[in-house]
């Protein structure tokens, strides 16, 4: 794995996270995950203004490791990379946004649920990649059934995943990470509950640490 793959895996739980307000929220949200131990973030695209919470949340907290998350076109990426993201997360295997982010030296993590998906991404030569919607695609059961063929890759499960279930996945030895929102939820967020997103990663890093070391 790359340098970012290795220390995605290393936190080992990456929030998913939809920014409404970024002026507003972006600093913040990026000092309490870093307070709760989990310094890592991926953006998503699902709202306006991703790449603009990508910039003011690397700005105010330069040691975070940033990313893109649903980014389905090469203007996505571009906007990201503009603003300092150090990897791409897309929702599916799209080939072409796969060979803009390699052609861009950026890691990209595509949505791969299937056996088909799998031989996609080998040809690419991706080592990590994203399963989602975790729990709705089959969960652990398939990913572990998916390792079998192809023993390749290393898998950040998301969709599904919260504090009830990580230490399962996060148990597995193909999983890198967990993605989830548990503690980023547009309720607390919105509601500015800083503390409570914090006390939710020591959570999850504290299952982390038992399970791994």
């Amino acid at each position: 794995m790359n340098a970012i793959d290795t220390k995605i895996s290393s936190i080992g739980i990456v929030p998913v996270i939809k920014l409404n307000n970024p002026e507003r929220d972006s600093a913040n949200l990026g000092r309490a995950l870093c307070a709760g131990e989990v310094p890592v973030a991926e953006i998503t695209f699902r709202a306006e203004g991703a790449d603009r919470a990508i910039r003011i949340m690397n700005e105010a907290c330069p040691e975070m490791i940033i990313g893109a998350g649903t980014v389905t076109r090469t203007d996505h990426i571009d906007s990201a990379l503009s603003a300092g993201a150090k990897f791409i997360v897309t929702p599916g295997f799209d080939a072409e946004l796969v060979a803009y982010a390699q052609s861009k030296n950026v890691p990209i993590y595509p949505g791969c649920t299937t056996p088909t998906d799998y031989h996609a991404a080998l040809k690419f030569g991706l080592e990590l990649v994203k399963f989602f919607p975790a729990e709705q695609s089959g969960g652990l059961a398939k990913i572990k059934a998916m390792n079998a063929p192809f023993p390749q890759f290393k898998v950040m499960p998301t969709g599904g995943i919260s504090l009830k279930n990580l230490k399962e996945y996060i148990a597995a030895p193909v999983i890198a990470a967990c993605g989830g929102s548990f503690m980023v939820t547009a309720e607390l967020i919105d509601g500015q509950k800083w503390d409570e997103i914090t006390r939710l990663c020591k959570e999850a890093v504290k299952i982390i640490k038992e399970v791994r070391g």
